[in-house]
């Protein structure tokens, strides 16, 4: 099948490259013409696992193109996906304005029928207001073309979001076209061969599933993060709790782990939507509410930490951080924690030396060289002549370091773990003292 998406970025570059993998003719569009050079030239603008071998060999093997030529792409495919950003707007709702802009695109260059089909995170009643404005655009031009709206939200985890393409769990299609039901059937064709995993529904609903999915994740990830402030102040530990109610078949493993926030470009966003969404038609969410508040207050955690063990004046102080992404195995720092710890550090007048194994040039790109932040080739590196170690993203390769090096090079044998990667009582052992989340205290005696 020949398909075009619009909006090279996160989702639609790896949904792209996967379906021109399964042997469909895809077509990239994007009104950034670095990105779509760099991408001809084998240079992927994010890290993904395994992303990049597979755009290079789809790319030289002609089944993906890339182009900032729109009208070419609208003239490519029979399938049109819009999968640009919906950045939120002043007041968190989403902002449609490059959603809408591509339907008047494939509006005003089609020359025959299309289905348009809407990838993007979008609140409920976007395909309709697609619609409209595809229709408004055809009407000016006197033209009789036909077009289909679908709703085919995506549920890609930063990190695996190839494997998530590859091996979808569920594939939903929101329509009220038999015949764009029977195109993204055929579509998807080679992604559901295993079982049935293609759930059709109206488009409004369609809609809404994504941000309930999102919205749900980001609430069992805060409803954790309460239970281990409580945690703290009962003498519990958060970590036999997790287990506890983890093997509860109902609740499961995924998403009850503690620590120092979410972030990432779907929780926070999605959330706020789904608020302003829910205020728009009169009923106010206090549930989703309390999500975003609980895990705006949860971010400071590990900056309270750090001010109750040394004071409020930082002055003078340097800390090695590690972890700079908002997750593992992603170079993304929006919404990061990290972001909202080293302002407070900066502004408290201390300095950072911080390592990520894929972050550091999202970092450079984002603060630009200043003198109270160290980017460091290692983590080791990072540790020299600090005054203590954070921890804010749980990258594999920091799960067993070696914890005689780290009391060698800090100042202070002290480390503040946003992410619970040690054990508290080994920490003791070690004569080290470390601050979890919800797991109390380690003392070592002194």
């Amino acid at each position: 099948m020949k398909v075009t998406f619009y909006g090279i970025g996160y989702v639609g570059l790896v949904q792209a490259t996967v379906l021109a993998d399964a042997g469909h003719d895809v077509c990239c569009v994007d009104i950034n013409e670095t990105r779509i050079a760099n991408l001809k030239k084998g240079i992927i603008p994010i890290y993904e696992p395994g992303l990049t071998p597979l755009v290079e060999k789809n790319f030289a093997e002609g089944r993906l193109t890339f182009t900032t030529d729109a009208e070419f792409g609208v003239n490519f495919g029979d399938l049109q996906f819009i999968a640009v950003g919906t950045p939120p707007d002043e007041d968190g709702s989403a902002d449609l304005q490059y959603v809408l802009k591509v339907a008047e695109t494939i509006a005003t260059h089609m020359t025959s029928p299309k289905v348009i089909i809407d990838k993007s995170t979008v609140p409920v009643g976007t395909a309709d207001k697609v619609r409209a404005k595809a229709q408004q655009v055809l009407d000016s031009r006197g033209s009789d073309l036909t077009f289909a709206v679908v709703s085919n939200p995506e549920f890609l985890k930063e990190g695996a979001a190839v494997n998530d393409c590859k091996r979808p769990d569920r594939i939903v299609i929101g329509t009220d076209s038999a015949d764009a039901e029977e195109l993204m059937r055929e579509l998807y064709a080679p992604f559901n061969r295993n079982h049935e995993k293609i759930i059709v529904m109206d488009i409004k609903s369609a809609e809404l599933t994504k941000y309930a999915a999102n919205c749900m994740l980001a609430t069992k990830i805060s409803f954790m993060n309460e239970m281990a402030n409580i945690a703290e102040r009962v003498g519990a530990d958060i970590e036999h709790v997790r287990q506890g109610i983890g093997s509860d078949s109902r609740i499961g493993f995924q998403f009850i782990y503690p620590g120092c926030g979410y972030g990432g470009s779907c929780f926070p966003k999605d959330v706020q939507a789904l608020v302003r969404t829910a205020d728009g038609i009169g009923y106010e969410s206090q549930i989703l509410k309390a999500v975003e508040a609980v895990n705006y207050a949860q971010k400071n955690k590990l900056f309270e930490y750090i001010t109750k063990h040394f004071g409020k004046d930082l002055s003078g102080k340097t800390f090695a951080l590690w972890g700079l992404s908002f997750k593992p195995n992603t170079d993304d720092m929006r919404e990061a924690p990290s972001r909202v710890l080293m302002e407070q550090l900066w502004a408290a007048g201390a300095k950072v030396q911080a390592y990520d194994p894929e972050a550091m040039e999202e970092t450079q790109r984002i603060y630009g060289s200043r003198p109270d932040l160290s980017l460091m080739g290692t983590k080791e590196s990072a540790l020299n002549g600090a005054d203590a170690l954070i921890i804010c993203t749980e990258w594999q390769n920091f799960r067993a370091p070696d914890f005689d090096l780290i009391k060698s090079q800090l100042n202070e044998a002290v480390v503040f773990d946003g992410r619970n990667l040690f054990e508290p009582t080994r920490m003791t052992k070690k004569a080290i003292k470390y601050y979890s989340i919800g797991r109390g205290l380690s003392v070592t005696g002194e």
